[in-house]
């Protein structure tokens, strides 16, 4: 990241509660429910006076249905109000894939990367300190862009919730600190780098 002389304020959250039609692991489907819309809609009218500079959003549906629904109930002005990047995908599970879905078998990995161990890997997968590299490169990206501006970031529960502690340096990585569906976590960066303004919202 460049010297931010401007601070940032990079607001994170997680996309509203999906409805899937697949029963395996995949990264691809997905699309709001009526109370991820409901919940994409609330977290628009908590951001309504923040006055968004843009929304970046993770190219999953989920993500970019929630993103859309709150950049067009906030009105954002940018001519591009929302803007995907992959890099801002959920943790990669690898070879699990094509496998029938089991959230204890996530569990194996990211339960490890809560209590701490990111050199913990989803076979032909990521490790959490590969999930981390790659998010806070991307809001490093954002950050630089937005100086002086306030910007969403719409990601995924188990990246966000392990790239917020290592970025801000807090120390308590318990699944306690999970963004729900719709919340958000203020975060603010200038050169000192990165700190915590507000927790789940």
């Amino acid at each position: 990241m460049s010297d931010l002389a401007c601070a940032a304020t990079v607001l994170v959250a997680r996309h509203g509660a999906t409805d899937y039609v697949e029963t395996w692991f995949s990264d691809e489907g997905g699309w709001l429910s009526a109370e991820g819309r409901s919940q994409a809609r609330g977290l628009a009218d908590a951001l309504r006076d923040r006055r968004l500079a843009r929304v970046w959003s993770s190219d999953t549906s989920r993500a970019v249905q929630t993103a859309e629904l709150v950049a067009a109930r906030v009105g954002v002005a940018a001519q591009v109000p929302v803007l995907t990047r992959r890099s801002l995908r959920e943790a990669d599970a690898g070879d699990l894939r094509g496998q029938p879905f089991d959230v204890h078998r996530l569990h194996e990995v990211t339960d490890r990367w809560f209590a701490g161990d990111l050199d913990a890997r989803f076979p032909g997968g990521e490790s959490g300190r590969e999930v981390v590299d790659r998010y806070a490169a991307e809001l490093a990206a954002v950050a630089d862009e937005h100086r002086g501006e306030t910007a969403l970031v719409v990601g995924h529960q188990t990246a966000l919730s392990i790239v917020v502690p290592v970025l801000t340096g807090r120390t308590d990585r318990s699944r306690a600190h999970e963004l729900a569906n719709g919340e958000y976590a203020e975060l603010a960066v200038d050169a000192d780098g990165w700190r915590l303004v507000e927790d789940a919202q």
